[in-house]
């Protein structure tokens, strides 16, 4: 059943739509917002355009670090 949550990242609403778990939707939301934080303290007069960007290079970076990580566990495991 889909169900319609309000988030807040950097400073704005976003009403989405989730067949998931709202809270679910929620902890993705303060991630996001979470390293939007923390790449506009690092870099000043940003746009929240280029805050978003840099924040979405650094999730990704994350991402494919967690999924090499995986994969070589994986096959690890397919060894043995």
């Amino acid at each position: 059943m889909e169900q319609k949550v309000i988030v807040d990242i950097f400073g704005e609403k976003f009403s989405l739509k989730t067949d998931q778990d709202p809270e679910y939707l929620k902890k993705l939301a303060a991630v996001v917002d979470k390293e939007m934080r923390a790449a506009s303290r690092q870099v000043n007069n940003l746009s929240g355009a280029r805050v978003g960007a840099l924040a979405a290079l650094k999730l990704a970076d994350e991402y494919f670090q967690l999924k090499k990580d995986f994969d070589e566990l994986a096959e690890l495991v397919k060894k043995r």
